[in-house]
């Protein structure tokens, strides 16, 4: 680098405007002529023994795009796998443009993502997608939440019986409770399994918790009902009134005691819940 005096800021600006600029490197310099006039690109970075300074510039413009692609498709490997390499990058393409990083690192660069593959020119099955990269969302959002202790035994041990039924419990920090209109959660898994008989991106509802404990990500598959309760615990509501809800409005469907009984000690164990409190 030179002398040239440009402040910081400017030059960041600049280096950055020039980098994410959707044309070719000299397309990008002319846009950002202001912070660094093109004719004087050398001033702020030298060229080497074989390239110009706007050829090693274009180095980190052409690698720009692949390392957007890289990071989405960490985050994001069951749509990647579903759109396929070409489809994949032209969704890329598009979303780095609408949603340019804003920040240092790239943990949160996709978190528009399912917001925009739904409504992405040229995207195959968008509902479908659009379920598939909330699900992945999830995934990734209770993969960085902050670690929340769950309920501990001696917790539990110190609620009374009789206190049970106006019992409020809260859930951990990472956790998200996520319904769909197709088995997305069947698709993530057998992408993860690298098994080739996927489910079909045909309506389907159904219903997941995502959360950690111990540093794994699980993701558990429940029944409407399982999740209607479950929703209602996690909104606050007591235990009680949650299950008298369950049972009243699932009819003929409704949850037996032993299922009740058996949804709720899963969830506890699994680390679900963090607190409780009694009235």
């Amino acid at each position: 680098m030179s002398t040239h005096p440009v402040p910081l800021d400017r030059l960041q600006r600049w280096m950055q405007g020039v980098i994410v600029h959707p044309g070719t490197v000299e397309e990008g310099l002319r846009e950002h002529a202001a912070e660094v006039p093109a004719e004087r690109v050398g001033d702020v970075l030298l060229p080497s023994p074989r390239l110009t300074a706007a050829e090693r510039i274009a180095i980190y413009q052409r690698m720009y795009p692949l390392r957007m692609q890289e990071a989405l498709q960490t985050d994001y490997p069951a749509l990647a796998h579903f759109l396929g390499d070409e489809g994949f990058a032209d969704l890329v393409s598009g979303y780095v443009q609408a949603f340019p990083s804003r920040s240092y690192t790239l943990n949160r660069l996709g978190d528009r993502m399912p917001d925009y593959v739904k409504t992405a020119p040229g995207v195959r099955r968008p509902d479908f997608c659009h379920d598939l990269a909330r699900l992945e969302l999830a995934i990734t959002e209770v993969f960085d939440a902050p670690e929340t202790p769950p309920l501990s035994q001696a917790a539990i041990a110190a609620v009374a019986p009789e206190a049970w039924g106006g019992a409020v419990l809260a859930p951990v920090a990472a956790f998200r409770l996520l319904s769909f209109r197709y088995p997305v959660n069947a698709y993530v898994q057998t992408v993860k399994d690298d098994d080739h008989d996927h489910p079909k991106a045909r309506l389907k509802d159904t219903w997941v918790a995502v959360y950690r404990r111990d540093y794994a990500v699980y993701r558990l598959e429940l029944s409407r009902a399982a999740h209607d309760l479950l929703a209602d615990l996690v909104g606050g509501r007591p235990l009680g009134e949650s299950v008298e809800r369950a049972v009243r409005e699932g009819g003929r469907r409704a949850p037996s005691e032993h299922e009740l009984f058996r949804w709720f000690r899963e969830w506890v164990s699994g680390g679900v819940f963090r607190r409780v409190e009694t009235v």
